[in-house]
């Protein structure tokens, strides 16, 4: 796993296959989603390495319940005992009282989905102890008051996080950046603006995509300036524009 610092209070940290996000408010951490199946005790130790300790990570915010961002979650909480959260449309699947639908994919999505499924880790899920069901505009103990925006399509339960007082935005896998595995890394100095080869671009493996570009568009209008993907690399400045670029899909 790298960890990239993004901004002072916000680190990436990318897997093989996705990323999760660090956020720090003073001596309290928050996890926006927690990797694949395997990815708890990682993620834990790279607290560890930054002097920090799992416990100081307050909540786990889910953005929805698909492996690569739910996988870790059970883990990391049994770890740290931090509480995880996600949309109540999403939160039997991240429990795993049920299996979540499957995407209806394009045609040429079907080949794109193969090679990420041969790159997810095997092993089995651990669910966590449990999961905190929250909703469309509940303001979250984070970054000045983080609010949960619904953004159904690529899953029913999917949720974006605004945070207003600094300007970032967490989209889960409503919005991606192009090319997925991003090309930041670490110890090097993170671009403000995206290169030439990053294109911003409504997410993929979706539930239903009309209902993901009625979101991606909901997203654009929050005036974010800075934009944090589930797949490949953030904007960090001038977000808002690179959002309604993609809403126009």
């Amino acid at each position: 796993m790298d960890v990239i610092e993004l901004l002072p209070r916000l680190h990436l940290l990318r897997f093989p296959v996705g990323q999760a996000y660090l956020w720090r408010d003073g001596e309290e951490l928050t996890l926006i989603d927690a990797g694949t199946i395997g990815a708890g005790p990682v993620i834990a130790e790279a607290i560890r390495a930054s002097g920090r300790a799992p416990e100081d990570v307050r909540r786990v915010v889910l953005t929805h319940f698909h492996e690569d961002h739910a996988g870790g979650a059970g883990e990391f909480a049994a770890l740290s005992g931090a509480e995880v959260l996600a949309h109540r449309l999403d939160a039997p699947f991240v429990r795993g009282d049920a299996p979540g639908p499957a995407p209806r994919l394009a045609q040429w999505e079907l080949p794109i989905r193969a090679e990420v499924a041969g790159r997810l880790p095997e092993g089995t899920l651990l669910p966590p102890p449990s999961v905190t069901e929250v909703t469309d505009g509940e303001v979250l103990g984070f970054g000045g008051g983080a609010q949960v925006v619904h953004v159904p399509g690529h899953t029913d339960g999917s949720i974006a996080l605004h945070l207003p007082a600094e300007g970032v935005l967490f989209t889960g896998d409503t919005v991606a950046a192009l090319p997925p595995e991003g090309v930041l890394s670490p110890g090097e100095p993170v671009p403000t603006a995206a290169p030439a080869e990053h294109m911003v671009i409504p997410g993929v493996f979706n539930l239903d995509r009309p209902r993901l570009l009625d979101s991606v568009r909901r997203l654009a209008g929050l005036g974010a300036d800075v934009a944090c993907f589930g797949h490949g690399d953030p904007v960090l400045r001038g977000a808002t524009a690179e959002l309604r670029r993609a809403a126009a899909m």
